[in-house]
Parts: structure tokens; C-alpha cells; sequence
């Protein structure tokens, strides 16, 4: 964490939940001038309204510290940045990672361009990472909590971005948290943490993605191309899932089957009995987009370890060309990472960047 400095000013975003309140709490007591900011953004009419209660916790917390409190509306940032590229991205067949883009759009987009515009030295949040500053550039490291580590939705911020963001409880376990959240008396001290999709919480993306994209019927088969079943839109579904298709001709084994590809063209899905990672689609070469790098660009043929999903496990893999925001690598196994997919690149703990999968 940066050095501390008193009376330099920060806008946090507080969420209304455990680890922003803490976040709140820390910055006032080390003699930062911290100021509350509750973010309200888009939920469709059909999700269960929740923003009113979180945005009460908030106010409660700020009340409870004795500091401002501001709502800050976006709205607008949120549906276009998130919820739209969301959509689309599925409507095309791919996955995207919706909790990266709410980073990049909007806690480290709209939020921290508000707070910049309005005398804050800082913004600061809850997420479970580290920054750590290193000269001129701003290294982005895992946070100490294993099972919280956020470092993976937080691969698009640059090193400018980062020398306006700090983490305070990026170097705690959670349980540490929960147990300041009781010292400081804070009215969140037993709240749940919140699960699911950035902003909108719980979500059953198929349900919520037949609002805004038609089903369409089509067929499932098997690893030998034989149809085994039906489903209702392949572009609803994601690479490993073992439901919400119907099996019409069972196997012998009666073993589940895994969705191991894709053709959103002909509209059907290919599932196997092997996990996506041991079947035929499995490679080991992918090709990136979008990708940003931090602080330092990556040296080709070495090696690193690459990360393709949230609380998912580190794979070796060495990037072998580097083309503008392109890049091409090789994993040392083979693995099915759908289109779409934020691959995040490390070494060792340091967050390097990472990129976007297009084939």
C-alpha cells in the first residue's frame, strides 16, 4: 500500500457491504480526509431491487464515522459498458467477464474520473488486492486472502489508474476484516458478503439473457457427432456446463455430459462425457485481444503462469508473439477456454495484465 499521507483526500466506494464500511474506517483512523460514495447503477425491472438497502447501509456507515456521504448515478456507464457488452458478447457466442468490465468502466472508469474532478487525491475500495508503488510504476499483486484474491478482475487498469487507487485490506484475510468491521461498531459488521454478478448480485444468466436474446431451439450431440438431445439457444450457454440441456438418448454409463463446443452458426451444442479439458477440442495454442499490460510488456518464450477464470487454478504457459494489443500463447496442457474468456497473466504474485480470447 502507498505511503500514507494525512489530510490527502479520498473518495470511497461504499457498497453498503463489510469490506468497503472497513475500507471506510481504516483510511479515517491513519488521518486520510475520506468522504463515502454509494454507486447506483442500472437493474432490469425483472431482478429483485436491492440498491435502496445497500444504499441505507452505506449512509448508516458514513453516519456511524462521521463523514460525507455522496450517491453518485451510473447508470448509464453500467448499461452501455456492462449489461450491453454483456449481451452482445453472449448474442455472438461468446463469455465475457462482466466483473472486469464493471471495473474498467465503471469503479475505475466513471467513479474514479467523478472523484478526480472533485478534489480526490485517491479512490479507494474493497477489493482483495494489492498496489505497491516502485519507482514510477505501480505493481498490482494478489491479495493475502487466497479465496477472496480480486486481482483477476482487475487486469485492464493501467499504471496511471493504479497511482490513484488504493486497497486498504488488500493485505488482510477476511476474517481480519470481519473482526475490524466488530471494533469499529460498524452497522455492516454482519452482513453477508455479496455473491454473484458486479452491481446486479445472484443471477441465472440464462433467464436473465432471455429477456434480450430470442431461444432458439437446437440440437445437442455427442463427441461423435450423434444428436443426443435438445437445448434452447446455443448462444445461452457456456463451454463446461453439465445442465440446462435435454438429454433424449442416455448413454450406457449414464455419466453427465459436458458441453465441449459450440457452432452458433448452425445453432448447435457438442457435449462428451469427458471434462472439456480431455476431450478432442481441448489445444494448447490460443490467440488474445484487447490485452493490456501494466507496467511492463512480456518477454516472449518465457515462461508464466496464466489464470482463465475467477477462483480458477494457475496454468504454465508461455506467450509466443506479441502484435500491437494481440498476443499468441501456449499452455503447457491442454484446456478448452471459451472465446470471450479473460486470460490473466502472472509472475509469481504480480498481476502482469492479460487479454481477451478470440480463437
Amino acid at each position: 500500500m502507498k505511503a500514507l499521507k494525512a489530510k490527502k483526500r479520498v473518495f470511497v466506494g461504499i457498497s453498503g457491504g463489510v469490506d468497503s464500511s472497513v475500507v471506510l474506517a481504516l483510511l479515517k483512523k491513519r488521518g486520510y480526509d475520506v468522504v463515502g460514495v454509494f454507486i447506483k447503477t442500472w437493474q432490469p425491472d425483472f431482478i429483485e431491487c436491492t440498491w435502496r438497502d445497500d444504499r441505507r447501509d452505506a449512509m448508516r456507515v458514513c453516519a456511524v464515522l462521521n463523514v460525507p456521504f455522496y450517491t453518485l448515478d451510473l447508470t448509464q456507464e453500467y448499461k452501455e459498458g456492462v449489461a450491453h457488452y454483456m449481451i452482445e458478447e453472449y448474442a455472438c457466442g461468446r463469455t465475457p467477464n462482466p466483473d472486469v468490465m464493471c471495473n474498467r468502466e465503471v469503479k475505475f472508469g466513471g467513479f474514479l474520473k467523478f472523484a478526480l474532478a472533485n478534489g480526490a487525491d485517491y479512490v479507494a475500495t474493497g477489493h482483495y488486492a494489492i498496489v505497491k508503488q516502485k519507482g514510477e510504476k505501480y505493481i498490482l499483486s494478489r491479495g493475502k486472502d487466497t479465496g477472496k484474491d480480486q486481482s483477476y478482475f482487475l487486469w485492464t487498469l493501467t499504471n496511471n489508474e493504479l497511482s490513484k487507487v488504493l486497497f486498504p485490506i488488500g493485505d488482510k484475510k477476511k476474517s481480519t476484516v470481519r473482526a475490524l468491521a466488530k471494533k469499529f461498531n460498524l452497522p455492516t459488521a454482519l452482513k453477508k458478503d455479496s455473491q454473484g454478478v458486479c452491481f446486479l448480485g445472484p443471477l441465472d444468466m440464462k433467464e436473465f439473457l432471455t429477456h434480450y436474446l430470442p431461444e432458439k431451439e437446437g440440437v445437442v450431440v455427442n463427441d461423435q457427432n450423434e444428436v443426443v438431445g435438445k437445448h434452447t439457444g446455443a448462444h445461452l450457454y457456456t463451454l463446461g456446463e453439465r445442465h440446462g440441456f435435454t438429454i433424449t438418448k442416455n448413454s450406457p454409463t449414464m455419466e453427465p455430459y459436458y458441453i465441449v463446443a459450440k457452432d452458433i452458426d448452425k445453432n448447435i451444442l457438442t457435449v462428451s462425457h469427458k471434462k472439456p479439458e480431455q476431450s478432442i477440442f481441448a489445444k494448447k495454442e490460443y490467440l488474445l485481444e484487447k490485452t493490456n499490460w501494466i507496467h511492463t510488456f512480456p518477454i516472449p518464450t518465457k515462461k508464466y503462469r496464466a489464470q482463465i477464470r475467477y477462483h480458477g487454478e494457475l496454468y504454465e504457459c508461455v506467450i509466443t508473439k506479441v502484435v500491437a494489443d494481440t498476443v499468441s500463447i501456449v499452455f503447457k496442457q491442454a484446456l478448452v477456454v471459451a472465446p470471450g474468456q479473460s486470460v490473466v497473466f502472472y509472475n509469481g504474485t504480480t498481476c502482469l495484465g492479460g487479454g481477451v480470447v478470440v480463437s
